[in-house]
């Protein structure tokens, strides 16, 4: 199996560059929609958790795990987070051996997936690692309808000895979304170039709905979620 994801160029600079995400209002919302379907839930793994901002906000709440395919944010997430446990894997096929009252997958990282059958497996994988009662959610990337191709982006950080920019360049090729990246890095030490090419799948509405309710989840979809992409929202069926 070829994996999702490729090393992130530049874990060390990731939370710079999304220093704009508001970790706390997300784990507020999430708390709430989990204990709003399973009010005694205690433990929660994040898939694809990257360098562990999201777990680091939930941990108050929730007993937590991380999971995810890159070395380099996982490092990034062991220096942050302790004894939190991490483990490296793919979110179509891990087994960790054990079940959680809660499994978030967010930041749209279901997009890595290329093709309906790889969200389904991903999909399949996350709720078999939901105990009875147990609430999936997942935060979408963007449908097909919504991605152009040629509409350029800069983000930029401006901190006293970073500076980073960053352009994005994105291409569409049939159901996948294409992202050009290309940085330019200063600090003290000097200025580096890099860059990096990432493809998402494009997948409507109807194709995650299928996927949750294939893994045997009461599924619901919440339209604005945590930054206006949506939520996915799929519950276990409780023990009998």
């Amino acid at each position: 199996m070829v994996e999702a994801r490729i090393g992130y160029p530049l874990p060390h600079l990731y939370d710079a560059i999304y220093s704009y995400k508001d970790y706390g209002a997300d784990a507020a919302r999430l708390t709430a929609l989990i204990r709003a379907r399973n009010p005694s839930a205690r433990t929660l793994l994040d898939v694809a958790c990257g360098t562990g901002k999201h777990l680091e906000t939930l941990q108050g709440e929730f007993d937590v795990e991380g999971l995810d395919l890159d070395e380099g944010l996982l490092e990034v997430a062991g220096e942050r987070l302790g004894d939190v446990p991490l483990q490296r894997g793919d979110m179509r096929d891990f087994d960790l051996g054990r079940r959680f009252a809660a499994v978030t997958c967010l930041f749209s990282a279901i997009g890595h997936m290329s093709d309906s059958g790889e969200l389904d497996a991903a999909v399949a994988t996350m709720a078999r690692h939901l105990e009875p009662g147990g609430v999936l959610i997942v935060e979408p990337w963007l449908e097909p309808d919504v991605w152009i191709a040629g509409r350029l982006h800069l983000l930029t950080v401006d901190e006293p000895e970073l500076k980073v920019a960053r352009i994005t360049v994105p291409e569409k090729h049939g159901i996948t979304s294409v992202m050009n990246f290309h940085y330019l890095v200063a600090t003290p030490e000097g200025v580096e170039t890099h860059a990096e090419r990432m493809e998402h799948g494009l997948f409507t509405k109807d194709e995650y709905r299928a996927a949750f309710e294939r893994a045997g989840l009461t599924t619901e979809h919440d339209e604005e979620g945590l930054t206006g992409r949506g939520l996915w929202i799929g519950t276990a069926a409780s023990a009998a």
